[in-house]
């Protein structure tokens, strides 16, 4: 067919160049490199190559298709005795949209400024601000914009706008402002741009004013401070701000739907979570990648893991690349379903999903909660020899976190030693956890040392390293690293569990006497110590980080852990047999573990608890994680 075109083409390209000549349909429907080839000989034995037209297309093929040739687009475009504006334009956007060849954008503006005709446009400014905002220094957009104030384009609209998108590309999101500022023109880009640099920054509050000050926002708008919430953390004014949109603003698109699936993952807002899948089904969303990852993520996150399983199954008559599979191996993960994560990754290996480095992360953890040593090695070997993927610092964090669990703390502090890059304190820390585990004191006073050269406040290590003392007994050595504690001027943050009721977040800290219900929740406490000890519970001490003498004293301080407030809450609350779902901030300590198990077996609750670390299904009275966590 291709063959046939040429032919009619010979027969039809004396007639006059417009938009529907034979020729630029043939151009456009090139298939390969060759093809393109022929064509561009026939522009030159036509002499059409000098026409901008088809120039202009051929140059679009080679910089945009997917067999694109950036140096034989160069090569043509050198040949061209004298390009005109667009010509110029189309390589200078191209170069600035391919982020590892942004600094040949400057190159061809340099070389179009010194031959003066002609004379940049609009466009050509933001084409190169662009490329400049992708990767090149600060000195070369300042140069760039001294031309635009020499050519008085400084103060229109596109030109501004691409100025503060460069400047918050740099993060210089002060010097986007200032341009925002005195600009006489701004339109929905301008805000949505600037917005976007405080938000990249984590500057949550400056994007929420800026947010308010708008008179008229677009879905961008609101996608932006939604993701920017989210970003920091702040998940409950990430949904505040969605409800607000679907009350008074547009309607949702796919990407703030992502943003809010992911603020309902972290909170554990199931109740939410769901809705937001029916108004998906209802209003005939876009699905993409991410979007589908987002929803598997929340399903999983909120402890609907086999419902996570069947949305990306029921998902998969279409070829998704790698996010959808990462979300699911990362759910089955934090469940402690191991052996279906690896499963996973083989069915994924079968379809010729090509993995990231994201994935492994999700695949070691899995190995790592289900003491999968053998198999943790491997893929962690699979990684560089099969993908070209070289592990990266979290790899070797999960690798660690692996061999310590397993009690194979030697190979374990050898594969930290050995690491291609220096080792931070999260992966001492790992290593450290380790050594509680296993009651390693030897080794967790070493490593203690060595944190120390990092950062005083690293809190979490030293408590760690304190409740291996009061683990062992040692009430003396653990009492001297908490005064170090404070002396340091650090404080251990606070256990906080949170539980969703009615789509209300009640949280609790350690201790909390602030929730309205306290009175009654406390009674109930000491009511279910009661029938907990009926049941055979016997407080676990070893990792209360208080020198209390009094056994008494200190099963009243473990009671009042802020898993047990929110449970207590949960059960007052909700009617029998209905599952109760927590998150905490915190790894769940010891005796927490082992309150919930016979809490789940004498109130005939499920109970669902989610901590820093994974997940743990607790019913009649064991848990998934079979004690190893």
């Amino acid at each position: 067919m291709w063959i046939l075109n040429i032919k009619r083409y010979y027969s039809s390209f004396k007639r006059p160049l417009n938009s529907n000549h034979q020729l630029l349909s043939l151009l456009d429907s090139c298939k390969s490199m060759d093809q393109i080839k022929q064509s561009h000989a026939l522009l030159i034995t036509t002499g059409l190559i000098l026409h901008p037209i088809p120039a202009i297309t051929l140059l679009k093929q080679l910089t945009g298709s997917t067999f694109a040739s950036f140096s034989y687009a160069q090569l043509v475009f050198d040949q061209i005795p004298t390009p005109d504006l667009f010509l110029y334009n189309t390589m200078i956007k191209a170069y600035a949209l391919t982020p590892p060849l942004c600094s040949k954008s400057l190159v061809i503006f340099r070389s179009m400024i010194r031959v003066s005709s002609p004379s940049p446009n609009r466009y050509t400014f933001v084409f190169v601000f662009k490329a400049c905002g992708n990767g090149l220094g600060v000195l070369e957009g300042e140069q760039v914009r001294v031309h635009a104030v020499k050519l008085g384009l400084e103060s229109n609209l596109f030109v501004t706008n691409g100025l503060i998108r460069m400047y918050a590309n740099w993060g210089m999101v002060d010097e986007a402002r200032r341009v925002f500022d005195w600009s006489v023109d701004k339109d929905l880009f301008s805000w949505n741009i600037l917005i976007g640099g405080y938000v990249g920054l984590g500057e949550i509050d400056q994007a929420r004013e800026l947010f308010e000050g708008m008179s008229d926002r677009d879905v961008v708008s609101w996608s932006t401070i939604i993701a920017g919430y989210v970003q920091v953390g702040c998940y409950v004014e990430a949904l505040d701000v969605f409800h607000e949109m679907l009350r008074i603003g547009p309607t949702p698109n796919e990407f703030t739907l992502t943003s809010a699936l992911a603020a309902c993952a972290n909170q554990v807002a199931l109740d939410q979570g769901r809705w937001i899948h029916v108004y998906i089904d209802k209003s005939e969303i876009m699905m993409n990648e991410k979007l589908l990852a987002s929803l598997i993520d929340m399903y999983a996150k909120c402890g609907e893991i086999e419902f996570a399983s069947k949305v990306f199954y029921n998902e998969c008559s279409q070829k998704w690349k790698v996010w959808p599979w990462n979300a699911l191996i990362g759910g089955f993960a934090m469940h402690g379903k191991s052996e279906e994560a690896i499963n996973l990754f083989e069915e994924m290996r079968i379809e010729k999903v090509s993995p990231n480095k994201v994935t492994f992360i999700a695949l070691l953890n899995a190995c790592s909660h289900g003491n999968m040593v053998k198999e943790g090695r491997g893929y962690f070997q699979l990684m560089a020899s099969s993908y070209g993927i070289e592990p990266e610092i979290e790899h070797y964090g999960c690798m660690v976190d692996l061999l310590g669990r397993a009690g194979l703390l030697k190979e374990a502090e050898d594969v930290i030693l050995n690491m291609p890059m220096a080792p931070d304190a999260v992966i001492w820390g790992a290593l450290l956890g380790a050594c509680r585990i296993h009651k390693d004191i030897e080794m967790g006073e070493r490593i203690g040392k060595v944190l120390k050269e990092f950062d005083s406040k690293l809190i979490g290590c030293h408590v760690l390293l304190a409740n291996m003392y009061s683990t062992s007994g040692r009430w003396n050595e653990a009492k001297v690293v908490r005064e170090r504690i404070k002396i340091s001027g650090g404080r251990k943050t606070p256990g906080c569990s949170s539980i969703e009721l009615n789509g209300v977040f009640h949280q609790f800290l350690v201790g909390d006497r602030s929730h309205p219900q306290t009175k009654q929740l406390y009674l109930f406490l000491d009511e279910m110590k009661t029938k907990l000890k009926n049941a055979g519970y016997v407080p676990e001490f070893g990792e209360l980080l208080l020198d209390i003498d009094d056994e008494e004293d200190r099963e009243t301080a473990l009671s009042k852990h802020s898993e047990k407030l929110a449970i207590a809450f949960g059960l007052i609350n909700t009617t029998p047999g209905t599952p109760i779902r927590i998150v905490k901030n915190l790894r769940v300590c010891s005796d927490c573990h082992q309150a919930t198990k016979f809490i789940s077996k004498v109130y005939e609750r499920e109970i669902v608890v989610r901590d820093r670390i994974r997940y743990h299904h607790f019913k009649d009275g064991s848990c998934s994680c079979k004690d190893y966590w």
